[in-house]
């Protein structure tokens, strides 16, 4: 999820993985994860998965209306045992799917073991909401500018947030980013190799 927001210039989360995560250890990624099988119970169990796992890193919950005070219901519902979408359920909160924009998809390359088909939203951060992240699951976050995030010496990346970041680095503004975004009608799969070279191993998109 690339989660924005208002500013001159506009901004995005970046969040950074604990150095002993399965995935891209210690650097800054997106909020994220996998479908869960609770997911399963709305109509569209990718943009649940995006919705449940942004709140579960950063405690930002996209859904109309939702504010700080339904965010830590949501979050004390969870802690005694609710699933997700039980506690939305109970709380009469509806995840805003119309409001997820998918702008890419990638697929890892196949020559890893592990391998992920992963779908990027953008999604402006609601009003009256403020990051609060989860422990363990988060170790640091920051919001920046794109162009900023793709130069800073402080910043480690891993080779698909790279290629996304400066894929919507050259946006002015949030609405002509939005309208790009909408105006795509099928969002082509990018699927990168790895070839080796005189220099080694590496990565690459036709």
């Amino acid at each position: 999820m690339l989660l924005l927001r208002e500013g001159d210039p506009w901004e995005l989360l970046l969040v950074r993985r604990p150095g002993g995560a399965d995935f891209a250890p210690g650097a800054y990624v997106f909020p994220g994860g996998t479908v869960h099988e609770d997911d399963r119970v709305f109509s569209d169990e990718v943009r649940a998965a995006a919705v449940r796992e942004v709140f579960e890193e950063v405690g930002i919950l996209l859904a109309p209306g939702a504010r700080d005070a339904e965010c830590a219901q949501v979050r004390d519902l969870l802690a005694n045992g609710a699933s997700f979408g039980d506690a939305l359920s109970r709380l009469g909160v509806v995840p805003a799917f119309d409001q997820l924009v998918l702008f890419a998809r990638w697929v890892t390359p196949a020559q890893l073991r592990r391998r992920f088909d992963a779908r990027f939203y953008l999604a402006r951060l609601p009003t009256d909401q403020s990051v609060t992240p989860q422990e363990g699951e988060v170790t640091d976050w920051l919001w920046v500018a794109p162009s900023r995030a793709l130069v800073s010496a402080d910043i480690t990346l891993v080779y698909a947030t790279r290629a996304v970041l400066e894929s919507v680095a050259g946006a002015p503004d949030l609405p002509t980013l939005f309208a790009r975004a909408r105006s795509i009608s099928e969002v082509p799969i990018v699927e990168p190799r790895i070839i080796q070279t005189e220099c080694g191993w590496e990565i690459v998109r036709d």
